[in-house]
């Protein structure tokens, strides 16, 4: 099977180009610039290698014999081109990957409409440094001290309340 004769680069190079962050564009500069160096001295080659002067050979070779031999094994020699093994495993590893992509941009949208809730909702709060205890209390409830229903000591963290169970702490043995 002969190799097929490459006749451009196969990467889409303006498309990967806007996926490369601004502080990799060097890289990605040297990267682009060696692939470019390889196709220029791969397309420099002829498609096929010249063909020897076997007659010239054969002149000037005193050794009878000698050069017909050579011309039977280098017409005999076969040199082939590796068989694709993979293209399809990759294909079904791009597919899995396809799927796990998009379910992550699936959840991280949905994310984001969730953060942009809570950016709402703090946007539309009285600024912090203006805000009394009260108003503290009504846009945090669960956070606020409460001294009437939930009464804590000073330093109002849970480790220093009454009924505070570590929860790291190991438990005895039975």
């Amino acid at each position: 099977m002969a190799a097929k004769r490459i006749g451009k680069s196969a990467i889409n190079w303006a498309a990967l180009s806007e996926r490369v962050p601004e502080h990799q564009r060097p890289q990605y500069a040297a990267f682009k610039a060696k692939s470019d160096g390889y196709l220029r001295r791969v397309l420099s080659n002829p498609e096929q290698p010249p063909a020897i002067d076997w007659a010239f050979y054969k002149s000037k070779v005193p050794v009878a014999g000698m050069v017909d031999e050579f011309q039977k094994q280098y017409s005999a020699l076969k040199i082939s081109y590796p068989v694709d093994t993979v293209s399809a495993q990759i294909d079904a590893l791009e597919k899995d990957v396809k799927g796990d992509v998009d379910k992550f941009k699936s959840e991280s949208n949905s994310r984001i409409a969730e953060y942009k809730k809570q950016l709402a909702h703090i946007a539309s709060l009285i600024p912090y440094d203006q805000m009394t205890m009260e108003d503290y209390r009504d846009a945090y409830p669960e956070d606020a001290l409460d001294p009437i229903n939930r009464p804590t000591f000073w330093p109002h963290t849970p480790e220093e309340q009454l009924d505070y169970v570590d929860k790291d702490a190991a438990k005895p043995a039975h």
